[in-house]
């Protein structure tokens, strides 16, 4: 079968693999009909994420044809379309059990703070993704859902990851009726914490980043404000406290995580040199922003090591953080209702559509912010 290999920082291909198989009596093969770049796949594009091997099928977005079950899969049958959610969970350990199903204590032995996940470094357990023609889903009896008769399978691939985790970033905001959320990061997950941060009561949503395209699009898409942090700005916790009355910002949502620019020291030192786990400027802004007592709310990506960040500030200010991988299987049904009513559209963010054996160019374009890209989707052969 056709899949997408990474052979190195900033190196793909899409080359030929063995197909996958049942390994287990819980597995599941699905034939992969959508497929997208995510923010995060450019972590282990770039070369930033430890355990990155070589060999790796990236994708952990991915929607599909179940077309072999193991013996002891009940809940789907041969020819069900499936949303595949990222999270590789096994629905039975204490963290599945209280919904925290991105933090699945059995599906990743390589790791102690998260759980598994499709086409990840080998830190999310080395499962490898759906960047490809067919897929392996382990525990299909637990993450796997059905999609509705008559879903755009657009608006379905979309609810494997990132509407879920948009979503997920304005919940943990713990919005109020009125509040001033502020969203660092203008890429996919951003744009749809944005949008979901109207669901949750916000009165006023701004969202920083450094790419006008970018800002033109979160500007229509969640109908919020939207500011270039180079351009309009000097210093972003000044301008926040300015726009607010000088209060700071109820809420602040880090939809960037290791890969923010804007401070030369966290880009040299996180990124260049690989001294902290990513560039925590997002971070140190959403700090410094934020008003006494306030909620920050992080599904920006770090690395496993330190970071460099304002605690004292944190600390003095009386805030809270709340961060995690976002568990997809928790949220599914509330969000399928949302995109059924029309509430949220999410295939309103693709721009590009991609054919499976063009995803280095996929990876360039999306990398490099080119062509006005914002949600790059791959689409294997037999699904064309």
């Amino acid at each position: 079968m056709l899949a997408m290999s990474f052979r190195g920082p900033q190196r793909v291909r899409v080359q030929q693999k063995p197909m996958p198989e049942i390994k287990h009596p819980e597995d599941a093969i699905v034939r992969v009909t959508r497929s997208c770049i995510c923010g995060s796949d450019l972590h282990l594009y770039n070369g930033n994420v430890p355990d990155t091997r070589v060999g790796m099928t990236f994708g952990h977005e991915f929607i599909g044809e179940v077309v072999e079950i193991g013996s002891e899969v009940t809940k789907l049958k041969v020819g069900d379309m499936v949303i595949v959610p990222f999270n590789v969970a096994c629905g039975r350990c204490h963290f599945c059990k209280q919904g925290m199903f991105g933090n699945c204590h059995e599906a990743n032995p390589e790791a102690t703070a998260v759980g598994g996940f499709f086409g990840y470094a080998h830190i999310g357990g080395g499962y490898d993704g759906g960047q490809a023609e067919y897929a392996r889903v382990p525990y299909a009896n637990v993450s796997p859902t059905v999609i509705p008769e008559g879903m755009d399978p657009d608006d379905a691939v979309l609810l494997t990851d990132v509407v879920p985790t948009g979503y997920q970033a304005a919940e943990m905001a713990g919005i109020q009726p009125g509040d001033t959320v502020v969203v660092f990061g203008a890429g996919p997950v951003g744009i749809m914490a944005a949008r979901c941060a109207w669901l949750f009561g916000a009165g006023r949503v701004i969202v920083l980043d450094e790419y006008d395209y970018r800002l033109e699009f979160v500007k229509n898409y969640a109908k919020c404000e939207a500011y270039n942090f180079k351009k309009d700005m000097e210093d972003v916790a000044m301008f926040i406290k300015k726009q607010t009355d000088w209060m700071g910002a109820d809420c602040c949502i880090d939809a960037v995580g290791a890969e923010a620019a804007g401070n030369a020291v966290q880009t040299i030192t996180g990124r260049k040199l690989l001294l902290q786990g990513g560039s925590a400027t997002a971070m140190h802004w959403a700090i410094n922003s934020v008003k006494k007592g306030g909620i920050i709310s992080v599904v920006g990506v770090y690395g496993p090591t330190d970071n460099l960040i304002p605690l004292g500030n944190f600390m003095n200010k009386g805030l809270t953080m709340r961060g995690n991988q976002t568990s997809v299987k928790r949220l599914l049904p509330r969000l399928i209702e949302h995109v059924q009513n029309g509430t949220l559209n999410p295939k309103g963010i693709i721009t590009h559509r991609i054919p499976l054996e063009e995803a280095a160019e996929g990876y360039r374009l999306f990398s490099d912010k080119l062509d006005n890209i914002i949600k790059p989707v791959l689409i294997p052969p037999s699904a064309r």
